[in-house]
């Protein structure tokens, strides 16, 4: 709903000549019409605003609640995530350390070449140095992951044959499975939360949107309760004009005829003198410009 100021009243189209015929007594009339019918029509106005607001009202806290709650979701699987590759990176210099260990002791006798070639660590190293220092985007972030899952994948089934074939490796095993694990975890987390914000983007359009609507309607409402406070002193005010004439006739009525007769006398209007005014400053901001310039020329001479 719009509500608008003055929307019923007749428009006339007047050239400055049919302008300036009007008289004191016309114009005066007219706005005293217009503040009576106001007073008579605002409070239907003011009362469909207030309606209107109490409809909008619950739709926006639902609005706010529902974006509010599809953000919790977003932080908790952002939480879930990082938590995860925490755990995960944490736990790749403790594998390394474990391999380091059998190599030297000659436990790890038996390494897949294919596995070897595979550089895990290395990989892995890279890939959370990506995802952690580049501004990635989902579609990049997405082929890292995704990449991520298929080492982790290969790594269980390295780890599931060593372990069958080498009691000893358990430890070493056991810790590659947890790193694993918490990167898996991670990558889900991570799916889940690109699946969140996208949820979340409507909603924040919609609480956008219901905000901005409640505040026109109480902005309009605002503005309709003032007028009406001002509708008795506004009428009053045209009423004495109407009765007492339009010159100086105490404290708030000012003489409003006084550019008039200014003008009426040869001088200039208020509009006159503003564009005489810039007229002016205009002219001395070019003189204090050409001195400027002047001044910077003898200086380079």
């Amino acid at each position: 709903m719009t509500f608008m100021m003055g929307a019923n009243f007749r428009r006339l189209n007047m050239d400055a000549n049919g302008l300036l015929a009007v008289t004191p007594d016309e114009l005066a009339q007219a706005l005293l019409d217009r503040r009576m019918l106001l007073k008579e029509q605002l409070p239907t106005v003011i009362r469909t605003l207030e309606a209107e607001e109490q409809n909008l009202t619950p739709k926006v806290n639902r609005s706010v609640t529902n974006h509010k709650q599809a953000n919790q979701v977003v932080s908790q699987l952002k939480g879930e995530r990082d938590k995860a590759q925490i755990v995960a990176r944490s736990l790749i210099s403790k594998v390394k350390e474990h391999r380091e260990l059998l190599v030297k002791s000659g436990g790890m006798v038996n390494l897949d070449p294919d596995w070897k070639k595979e550089k895990l660590f290395e990989e892995l190293d890279e890939i959370e140095e990506n995802i952690q220092t580049s501004a990635l985007d989902h579609k990049a972030e997405k082929k890292m992951i995704e990449r991520r899952k298929r080492l982790i994948l290969q790594n269980e089934k390295w780890l599931k044959e060593r372990r069958d074939s080498n009691p000893e490796m358990a430890g070493y095993i056991d810790s590659r499975r947890e790193m694993s694990h918490q990167f898996t975890i991670a990558n889900k987390a991570h799916r889940d939360m690109i699946k969140a914000v996208e949820k979340a983007q409507p909603l924040h359009e919609k609480k956008i949107a219901m905000e901005a609507e409640i505040r026109d309607v109480r902005r309009q409402l605002d503005r309709a309760k003032e007028l009406l406070s001002q509708s008795d002193q506004a009428i009053e005010h045209w009423q004495r004009r109407l009765k007492d004439g339009y010159s100086e006739l105490g404290l708030g009525f000012p003489d409003l005829l006084k550019d008039m007769i200014q003008v009426q006398n040869g001088g200039d209007s208020s509009f006159a003198k503003k564009r005489n005014k810039n007229k002016q400053n205009h002219a001395k901001r070019n003189r204090g410009n050409e001195q400027k310039s002047s001044h910077s020329r003898g200086e380079e001479e």
